[in-house]
């Protein structure tokens, strides 16, 4: 007889019969007992007040009588606590029985019982079964470290548990290895912090032995902590990747799975010139087909896998489009992914194959399905330009098939091509207006109205076209109302005297009738922009429209790192990392891919390498645009936030701040001078003997007050982007004072005033020391000059370029916006001459990795007449060489922010060729330093 019969009683005074079977002397009696608690638990029944009865039917040698009290135990401990202490003893002694499952039974169930109280006297005996003898007995217990570690981590840890878990790594027994492993990695995502799985080359070769050896499931997680580990370059990289391609041919898929997971990962470091990583993309194609052959939920899984690995490395399937092909008795979630993968891998080798596939779907009966396959013809068409027209004529032959729901898919994706290939296939237009009646659904008309707006030089009746569907305006979506404003005010542009008319009957229906706020802000906007300025409405309006690009479903590429790490999770099926959908912040570890060292670049690149200048010296001295949140989030309604000061480590120079105020300037806006002599160590004082010592021989040169270069006026605002009025400009400095010299003219037919100027953050804090003073309004064709007086107090932010200045100038009219680039050398101050010593103390200590070396072309000076010149410039000679035949000139040159650059020049008589070198703090100014000197050197 089955044990159904323990489920059908309808017994009153059930429990008290219970009771007295449970302190039975028979044995057979007493089993029965318990088999009728467990059935009555397993309903649901409340069974705890048997609990002392039952937990001494523990004292017995039947194994499955001991199993049968073990279940009712790890259930009631929890409600019951202080009577589960009772079992306590019972445990310690089992854990010492003869018969190794009987051990492993009582270690398994204490790390089931989720109670405070009888975790420490769990301890001992836990210890002694990670120790046991049996394998078994080993492998259970490694399991309950991470059960016990759950419920009381820091007495696992005082316990000392995790380090005999590391010792079982290197277990005989690969079962024992794989169960240290699960337990380790559990123990890890909840404390990502804790470096428990410190793996290195020896303990993964312990690894990789256990995994031919041990089950499916013990393969899974040392597979999944091998995805862990980081090679230490591709030799090793390889060599794992050799011993997990057998797992491939497993036949658990989630075995296979983890392996292309490992695989996956570590070819991120393997050089695609290498033979092996062709051998290896071969290998990963066929077991990833035959999970294909699976039943449909295994295989929904395999392909939302399949189509993250296709769009990092497509090649791996580019042969094996057949196997997507879907099959007639699939169900709908396998089509749709069969169908998503196709597209990916449709190449121009196996185009017309898609298409003729892709055609014959479109003639199926499930309506989702065909929609999908008609957007999927489109797809095709922008990503393989060889195919469009096929796709094209592919799409027209679906159109005359009169079939609704095609007719409208066709239509939107034809709006798609028209974008990727315009002046391409607009012949088809034609057909596409004779289906005008049929279009019920929101996407198919808004993409039927752009059609016809778009090209409404081409349709004949555009304007009957669009009035037709202005008729029921109020009743249509939101998107259909929008995409039909913007298309009646593109035929107005087009064809003004025909549609005058229609354009006032959508901007009333828009701005008056509409609740809609983005209705009405978009009609508003056409409306101003028709009756002030129609030639900026058409430049607007009639824009030429960047092409869409051929893949705009793909996932973004650090998302796509991320996913690739948990192949074979719910995060591969869902696209998603874990942190999207796991409540709080166990489990969810970020993770990317290891840098791709097996490029044919060199590693020792700039590009690759990092760089060495160490963190605490002025990486930042323009602070960063992601920096200044904080700074943009106060919208300028207190001062600046200024930094802490920047703690540099100690050098050579000792206490002197080279950058004279360095940071500390840029960002509250003060000036620092740099330290006077004095304050100098002694060590630099003395007078510095040999190599470059004998290099300073020039006497103290000033400042030139004559002013600095000054580069003619060029425009910075033209009048056609001002309504009339066009600015030029250029920058000077003058005895310490910058200016902005500007020439507004008025170009347009009416009176101009009230002008106001205002800069944005800029990378050197510039600002105007003084309103835009135009003393008399500006009348037509009238030209006024003015100097703008300009300091360097205003709030900073790092421009890219660095000298952009980005304006806002304001007239009566309007508010005008230009970018315009001020030369750095406007921004040397006057004091920019570095002591010798000091010099030559400060080019030692900027890193080498901080010099930077420019050719100056086409420059016939001398040296006294370049010294000379740049001098003016506040760019100060210190020293002067002359070197087998070529003057060294040694300079030095301070920006207004405290940054010092000093510049080495080497000049060969005869030689219309100069080589600069510049050594700063902040390597990113030197370009711009270089511009200047080319500048000022050349006019």
């Amino acid at each position: 007889m089955t044990d159904s019969k323990y489920f059908t009683t309808t017994k009153k005074g059930e429990i008290f019969e219970l009771k007295a079977e449970l302190n039975s002397d028979k044995k057979e009696k007493k089993k029965e007992a318990v088999k009728k608690v467990i059935a009555s638990m397993t309903v649901g029944k409340d069974v705890s007040a048997l609990f002392p009865d039952v937990v001494n039917c523990m004292q017995t040698d039947n194994l499955e009588l001991k199993k049968l009290v073990y279940l009712y135990l790890m259930n009631y401990a929890k409600s019951q606590p202080d009577m589960a202490i009772m079992a306590v003893n019972t445990f310690v002694k089992d854990c010492e029985d003869p018969n190794s499952l009987i051990r492993a039974l009582a270690v398994r169930t204490m790390g089931c019982i989720r109670v405070d109280k009888i975790t420490e006297y769990l301890c001992e005996p836990l210890r002694k079964c990670l120790k046991d003898e049996d394998p078994y007995v080993r492998k259970t217990a490694a399991v309950c470290v991470a059960k016990l570690h759950d419920i009381n981590a820091q007495l696992v840890e005082d316990q000392g548990f995790l380090d005999t878990l590391k010792d079982l790594i290197s277990d005989s027994n690969p079962m024992v290895v794989a169960n240290a492993v699960a337990a380790l990695s559990e123990i890890a995502e909840s404390h990502p912090s804790s470096n428990l799985l410190d793996l290195n080359p020896q303990s993964i070769n312990k690894l990789l032995t256990a995994l031919n050896e041990c089950t499916e499931w013990g393969q899974i997680f040392i597979l999944d902590c091998l995805a862990n580990y980081m090679p230490k370059d591709d030799r090793e990289a390889q060599s794992i990747c050799e011993r997990v391609t057998p797992r491939l041919s497993h036949a658990n898929s989630a075995v296979v799975l983890s392996a292309v997971k490992v695989l996956m990962k570590f070819m991120e470091m393997l050089s695609k010139d290498l033979d092996y990583y062709g051998t290896l993309l071969k290998k990963l194609a066929p077991p990833l087909v035959t999970l294909l052959s699976a039943e449909p939920e295994l295989q929904y899984v395999a392909l939302r896998n399949i189509n993250l690995i296709v769009q990092k490395r497509p090649e791996i399937l580019k042969h094996e489009m057949k196997v997507f092909f879907v099959k007639y008795n699939d169900p709908i979630y396998v089509k749709l992914e069969k169908l998503d993968i196709m597209i990916r891998l449709a190449s121009q080798a196996n185009i017309a194959q898609v298409l003729a596939e892709l055609k014959e779907y479109a003639t199926e009966v499930d309506v989702d399905f065909v929609r999908k396959a008609v957007r999927a013809i489109g797809r095709c068409a922008i990503k393989v330009e060889q195919s469009a027209e096929r796709c094209v004529s592919t799409l027209l032959d679906l159109i005359q098939t009169k079939v609704n729901y095609v007719v409208q898919e066709a239509i939107v994706v034809i709006k798609d091509i028209f974008r990727k290939y315009p002046n391409k296939y607009e012949s088809v237009i034609a057909t596409l207006c004779e289906n005008l009646d049929s279009l019920d659904e929101p996407e198919a008309r808004v993409a039927m109205i752009w059609i016809v707006g778009e090209y409404a030089e081409r349709i004949d009746n555009a304007d009957d076209l669009l009035e037709s569907f202005l008729e029921g305006f109020h009743d249509e979506s939101t998107q259909v109302q929008l995409q039909l404003l913007t298309a009646i005010v593109k035929l107005f542009l087009k064809k003004p005297t025909e549609t005058q008319e229609l354009v006032q009957q959508v901007l009333s229906l828009a701005t008056q009738d509409s609740d809609n706020p983005d209705l009405r802000d978009r009609g508003y906007i056409y409306w101003r922009l028709l009756s002030t300025d129609p030639v900026a409405a058409k430049e607007v309006v009639l824009a030429e429209k960047p092409l869409i690009s051929e893949e705009t479903d793909l996932i973004e590429p650090t998302l796509l790192d991320e996913l690739i790490c948990y192949i074979g999770t719910l995060a591969s099926v869902y696209h998603k990392p874990p942190s999207a959908f796991v409540e709080g912040s166990r489990g969810v570890v970020h993770k990317s891919l290891p840098p791709h060292t097996g490029s044919s670049e060199s590693a020792e690149s700039p590009e690759a390498a990092p760089t060495s200048a160490p963190s605490g010296e002025q990486p930042a001295v323009i602070p960063a645009q992601g920096d200044l949140l904080r700074d943009l989030l106060n919208l300028d309604l207190g001062p600046p936030v200024s930094g802490p000061p920047l703690t540099t480590a100690p050098v050579q120079m000792g206490a002197v701040d080279l950058l004279g105020g360095g940071l500390d300037s840029l960002m509250g806006g003060t000036n620092f001078a740099a330290p006077p002599t004095g304050t100098l160590p002694a060590n630099l004082g003395a007078p510095i003997g040999g190599g470059l010592g004998d290099l300073f021989d020039l006497t103290s040169g000033v400042g030139s007050l004559s002013g600095s270069y000054v580069a003619p006026k060029a425009v910075w605002l033209p009048a056609m982007k001002a309504k009339g009025l066009e600015i030029s400009g250029t920058f000077t400095r003058q005895v310490g004072s910058i200016s902005m010299d500007l020439l507004l003219t008025n170009k347009a037919l009416q009176v101009m005033s009230d002008f106001a100027i205002q800069f944005n953050r800029n990378s050197f804090g510039l600002a105007p020391a003084a309103p835009l003073q135009v003393h008399a309004p500006l009348s037509p064709n009238q030209t006024v000059e003015i100097s703008l007086p300009l300091n360097i107090v205003g709030s900073v932010m790092k421009m890219d370029p660095l000298n952009n200045l980005q304006v806002d100038v304001k007239n009566n009219i309007d508010v005008f916006y230009f970018n315009t680039l001020y030369p750095l050398h406007i921004l040397f101050v006057e004091d920019g001459k570095m002591e010798r010593q000091m010099f030559l103390a400060t080019w030692k200590d900027i890193p080498n990795e901080n010099e930077a070396q420019f050719q100056i072309k086409d420059c016939s000076l001398n040296a006294e007449a370049v010294s000379s010149r740049l001098q003016a410039s506040n760019i100060f000679t210190i020293a002067k060489r002359n070197v087998e035949g070529q003057d060294m000139l040694y300079q030095s040159l301070k920006l207004s922010n405290g940054i010092w650059v000093l510049a080495e020049l080497r000049i060969q008589p005869g030689n219309p060729s100069f080589t600069l070198s510049l050594k700063c703090r902040a390597p990113e100014v030197s370009q711009h330093v270089y511009q200047a000197y080319e500048t000022i050197l050349k006019n």
